[in-house]
């Protein structure tokens, strides 16, 4: 298996990567074949696949305007993934110049591209770290040096709660972050599920079986599951809906039917 330049030595290019698969669906360039072939089998299940993933980065977007707009410039993208157009501090920093962005991710691949990505660019960093460990996010010097924690986060969680199964105490995690953060802080956030997704159940998991052969099996929760992780905040208007519904920029009658899949949501902490 021959072993791309850009690849940090030592990562085990054998096995399918959710980010490098992620990042295969819209249409990049930093996966191996074996991201390839995950994705193309889970995609014969799910064909929309790619739809769901512009979706969540569309949601992610108005987002980050939104937290903009509401005065927010500190930004935690946590599962920040391998970067393409349209990247956090992007979008916040055309809002506002003196924003400042921390990604987290714990793929080499992610960590090693955003780092070259962001080389030269201000008020940004990328911290090798996994939402298993909060603590380990927080303590960081990174976060210490670029955040005020007195102030104001919007914390990130797009795409990447539905890996973290729940022996991996994803609701514990989530408080503890926000535990953290200032008053006045966003959680934002979107999760995989079988609600809204226009094929049924049985065809869907096929999609969510391939997630197996990666290190990150794919975990499906319901909305009601999904608002659980909003505890301790107050849910921003409309609340946890489906990605093209929240505070959209065009008609969702406009939107694919698998942008629909999964919940998003934004909450604000008291």
């Amino acid at each position: 298996m021959e072993r791309p330049a850009w690849a940090p030595p030592g990562i085990d290019i054998s096995v399918p990567s959710v980010s490098r698969m992620y990042d295969f669906y819209l249409g990049g360039s930093h996966n191996f074949e074996v991201d390839r072939e995950a994705a193309r089998k889970a995609m014969e299940f799910l064909p929309g696949l790619p739809k769901i993933m512009q979706a969540n980065r569309a949601f992610m977007r108005r987002a980050v305007r939104f937290a903009v707009a509401g005065g927010v410039t500190q930004f935690l993208d946590i599962g920040s993934g391998i970067p393409t157009f349209g990247n956090v501090h992007e979008v916040a920093r055309a809002a506002a110049p003196a924003s400042r962005v921390v990604y987290v991710d714990h793929d080499p691949v992610a960590v090693a591209h955003s780092r070259a990505v962001l080389e030269g660019v201000d008020g940004t960093v990328v911290v090798p770290a996994d939402l298993r460990k909060p603590a380990d996010i927080l303590q960081s010097p990174e976060v210490g040096e670029l955040l005020d924690l007195d102030r104001p986060v919007a914390l990130l969680l797009v795409a990447v709660l539905h890996f973290l199964e729940d022996a991996d105490h994803p609701y514990e995690a989530v408080a503890e972050l926000l535990a953290a953060l200032a008053p006045g802080s966003l959680l934002i956030l979107t999760h995989a599920s079988y609600e809204g997704i226009p094929v049924d159940e049985e065809r869907a998991s096929g999609g969510v079986d391939v997630y197996r052969t990666t290190r990150s099996p794919l975990v499906m929760r319901s909305r009601e599951e999904v608002a659980r992780f909003f505890d301790g905040t107050a849910l921003v208007e409309p609340g946890v809906v489906s990605m093209p519904l929240w505070r959209p920029d065009n008609p969702a009658e406009e939107e694919d039917p698998y942008a629909f899949s999964g919940f998003a949501g934004v909450g604000r902490k008291a």
